[in-house]
């Protein structure tokens, strides 16, 4: 049996979360495979709001086995306190929810590490949520952090200790000290709590599956234009955000993948630094934020809104081999006369193009769009896709004419009933 992929194709914040738990319903198991607490997947059903940072979004689904994957840094702590609001819940997530032991683990020390570095570059700043990410994947390539196995280890104290010297000479070279005392006692005891949950080779255990023919989903974080190799760097996240990085994140190998499922919204959002060819500066990129909520479900950030980009969205499919886009929030453009696409872009030369640079500087990049007519229907009562306005299936069809994948999932509200399926064929 094959594993499918979801991915996210803009700079996260794509409503990930919402198609997993769409989906997760006709799978066995639910994968992580990146990321960590800087990510949330926000679901919305029975009028509830959830917001997952670390754990897998088919957790409420009693019948799914989730798992923590080994290309996921961990933080005891949020781990722990995200657990507690599922028992609130009622959501006995212990049961079917396993760990690989060798994610990697963010320590206190991290999250200051993140925060003096991030201080260091001024005006330069990449937007880090500061959770640590970056210095724990720094670890983890550098070879000397540590791993949720570790905790098991008579000699992980000690471990943590020669580690957490390490981060304090490096803070100390930034002019500051490492005061992590405070958390540590939280840490630790998150770490207790850890050791009484189920750690497992993942990888053993995913490839069992497999040979088993049970379904597999595996669910990125952030989107793929935060991919340190292909993303826009330097203002990127640490880890592989495509494909490629499940299959690195969790121990499948290339020939394993089934449908990849690529998640983009109706128009682009970004969190944080970092270039934006369609990004809105005016009432209109406003009206798309309050419309959309769009406020970082990690951070409580205000997002940077614009028009969709097309020239991005086609690098994201061709990178990651997308089969079936998802579009979502379609809903918030309802009350606008006109909807603009970027089609291509012009650069400095004077060259138009549309493919994305080496470096996406919109300084000297200028989008170029083509205008179509709004639906003002609100599509968040629409039950079924034969209801849909015209005026916006023709929304649909030319995004399809030029991405050449077909748009599968339409999403017209944030609730978990408010997705509409369709069969879509390319021209």
């Amino acid at each position: 049996m094959a594993v499918d992929i979801l991915i996210g194709l803009q700079w996260g914040d794509e409503g990930k979360g919402k198609i997993v738990d769409v989906l997760a319903p006709t799978y066995d198991i639910v994968a992580r495979f990146q990321g960590g607490p800087n990510a949330g997947h926000t679901l919305e059903f029975e009028g509830t709001k959830h917001v997952l940072h670390q754990i897998p979004s088919g957790i409420f689904h009693s019948h799914i086995q989730n798992i923590i994957g080994n290309g996921v840094v961990l933080d005891p702590i949020v781990f722990r306190t995200e657990m507690q609001k599922l028992t609130d819940r009622g959501v006995d997530a212990a049961k079917n929810l396993f760990i690989s032991k060798k994610a990697s683990l963010i320590l206190p020390s991290h999250r200051v590490l993140d925060r003096v570095s991030e201080e260091a570059l001024g005006s330069g700043k990449i937007g880090s949520t500061l959770k640590g990410i970056g210095p724990t994947y720094q670890d983890k390539i550098g070879r000397v952090g540590l791993r949720v196995g570790d905790i098991l280890s008579d000699d992980f104290r000690e471990c943590y200790n020669k580690l957490v010297e390490r981060h304090r000479s490096i803070v100390e070279f930034y002019g500051e000290k490492l005061e992590v005392a405070e958390q540590e006692q939280a840490f630790f005891e998150a770490v207790d709590y850890l050791r009484t949950l189920q750690l497992v080779d993942s990888e053993y255990m995913i490839n069992n599956a497999i040979r088993e023919g049970m379904k597999i989903l595996a669910e990125g974080a952030q989107g793929a234009l935060l991919d340190v190799d292909f993303g826009t760097y330097p203002f990127v996240t640490s880890s592989t955000t495509l494909v490629a990085g499940a299959c690195t994140g969790l121990g499948v190998a290339p020939r394993h993948i089934g449908e990849v499922y690529g998640i983009f919204k109706a128009y682009c959002t970004r969190v944080g630094s970092g270039p934006f060819p369609t990004e809105l500066l005016d009432e209109v990129g406003e009206e798309i934020r309050q419309a959309g909520r769009e406020f970082g479900s990690t951070t409580g950030r205000p997002r940077r809104c614009g028009w969709v980009d097309l020239p991005s969205l086609k690098y994201s499919i061709m990178l990651n081999g997308v089969t079936q886009l998802n579009m979502m929030k379609a809903d918030v453009l309802t009350e606008f006369e006109t909807i603009k696409v970027c089609t291509h872009y012009r650069l400095a030369s004077g060259e138009v193009t549309d493919q994305v640079p080496h470096t996406l500087d919109t300084d000297k990049l200028e989008p170029i769009y083509e205008e179509l007519p709004g639906w003002k229907v609100d599509l968040n009562k629409i039950d079924a896709v034969e209801e849909l306005p015209e005026p916006f299936k023709n929304y649909l069809a030319f995004l399809e004419e030029h991405l050449q994948v077909p748009i599968t999932i339409v999403s017209v509200g944030p609730d978990r009933k408010s997705t509409l399926k369709r069969d879509a064929v390319i021209a």
